[in-house]
């Protein structure tokens, strides 16, 4: 009986994921010989010695064979499909921040054992009732603080989530640190414990708005619910291996103040460093207020559109909530008008769905958007509010743009009698709007090639909406 013929390729071949394919060829008694699995993200390759079962032990999970205890911890933790299946700022983001959970867990303890102390927990003149009270009213002030928080920012924290992220881990430490000063002044204790624990709440609210957002980022095939499970696994992880190393090091430090408050700085310097590299790794593909201006005063200056990498080492991360320039968009019409003369001079010479209203002497922009406003609609408004705002800025601009700003800063020499909006930012308005007609479809397309996501946005607009009667000159969408 003859043997079958040995074939120099392999018969077939399968893959994990992203990983390097492996191929199976025909043993001499006829059964199927796989190679062994190897990890392209991890260095190793895809060759091997062969499988002469056929089959995987593993089979229909994740390949195990070469490496079985490494494979099988990053299905634990990492979400399936890793790394085509999260952002590529994944894996840096996760290490640093699992290095900040650590030491935020750390001072966490330390701040625990502070406020136990202070309530009286080993103390046998200690009242349980008193401690008890205490204990409510810090409880009490924390949801009231939860609540209001959540109502002032919650429909911004989107917008800014990157420092967001970092404004609530600096003041988690901050509420950690007057926990531990608590015991030290009694008299002041529940006081301030009451404001550690509403700072504590504000933080619960501003990082799981901001995770929650993050997330969304990360997640690149629909996973959003398995990105978040495998962070919370992550988190949990370091909490676990946080409050062993604190069982170790809370009786060093509980009979020396000094000494604690000394492990509590280093730590709380590790856990903002640690947070701020976590922060400054993400680069996220949507366009914020901030990540706009870098990128169309690059655009302006040099006429090339930055890369999402590029604008997001850029963007600042502790000075990102104070702009320069006051943009808001969706304002209501009836805080703009109050006559027909300023109706029909807001709306001469503007051809796009929204109006713009420009205070030069307080450097501000206002918007009135239309009800077909779309995303990018949206995006030309805050284009046009900040390019406003490069007029009266320093910096080389495209020549048009250059004779307007010479108009402007000429304006600004003139006195003016009469308060309100000067007739001449209308006209300049006017013609910013010829100038965007060339500009902006350039610009539009150089963020597409990029690799930005222009059919969503992060800009931060309110609800107003509004319609008016069409200028002549308006174009038809």
């Amino acid at each position: 009986m003859a043997r079958p013929t040995t074939r120099a390729g392999p018969l077939c071949t399968e893959q994990f994921g992203s990983q390097a394919a492996r191929g199976c060829c025909a043993a001499a008694d006829g059964s199927l010989q796989w190679e062994t699995w190897g990890w392209r993200w991890w260095g190793f390759s895809g060759a091997g010695t062969a499988n002469p079962g056929g089959r995987d032990a593993g089979e229909g999970g994740a390949p195990g064979t070469a490496f079985p205890t490494l494979s099988r911890l990053l299905a634990v933790f990492l979400p399936q499909g890793f790394p085509d299946s999260v952002s590529p700022d994944y894996l840096p983001y996760q290490l640093w921040d699992s290095v900040q959970a650590f030491a935020s867990s750390l001072s966490g303890s330390l701040a625990t054992h502070a406020v136990l102390l202070g309530i009286g927990v080993g103390n046998a003149k200690a009242s349980v009732s008193a401690a008890t009270a205490t204990w409510i009213v810090k409880d009490s002030t924390g949801m009231l603080g939860r609540i209001v928080f959540a109502w002032w920012k919650g429909s911004k924290l989107d917008c800014n989530a990157k420092q967001w992220r970092l404004f609530a881990d600096i003041l988690n430490d901050v509420a950690m640190f007057l926990e531990i000063m608590a015991p030290i002044y009694p008299v002041c204790f529940t006081v301030t414990i009451c404001i550690s624990n509403l700072a504590k709440c504000i933080v619960s609210v501003a990082g799981g708005a901001t995770r929650a957002a993050l997330t969304m980022h990360q997640a690149r095939r629909n996973n959003m619910a398995d990105v978040s499970a495998k962070d919370s696994s992550q988190e949990t992880l370091v909490n676990l291996a946080g409050l062993l190393v604190s069982l170790l090091m809370l009786p060093l430090v509980s009979d020396c103040p000094s000494f604690s408050l000394g492990c509590f700085f280093l730590l709380t310097a590790l856990h903002v460093y640690a947070n701020y590299r976590a922060v400054h790794a993400l680069v996220i593909e949507t366009l914020n207020e901030g990540r706009l201006r870098l990128v169309l005063k690059h655009f302006l200056q040099r006429g090339e559109v930055l890369d999402p990498t590029s604008a997001n080492r850029m963007e600042p991360l502790w000075t990102g909530f104070w702009p320069s320039l006051s943009l808001s968009l969706g304002v209501p019409l009836h805080r703009l008008i109050s006559s027909v003369f300023e109706l029909q001079q807001l709306v001469e010479g503007h051809r796009e769905p929204y109006l713009l209203h420009w205070d030069q002497s307080q450097n501000r922009v206002q918007v009135v958007l239309s009800q077909m406003a779309g995303p990018e609609t949206i995006l030309r408004a805050a284009t046009h509010g900040l390019v406003l705002g490069a007029l009266q800025e320093d910096g080389p601009l495209p020549r048009e743009l250059e004779e307007l700003r010479n108009r402007v800063r000429a304006e600004l020499l003139v006195l003016h009698p009469h308060p309100g909006p000067k007739k001449e930012s209308w006209v300049i308005i006017k013609d910013t709007h010829q100038v965007l007609d060339k500009l902006f479809p350039k610009f539009l397309k150089g963020l597409q090639d990029m690799g930005w996501k222009t059919e969503k946005h992060q800009l931060e607009v309110d609800e107003w909406r509004a319609t008016w009667l069409l200028s002549p000159e308006k174009k038809i969408l």
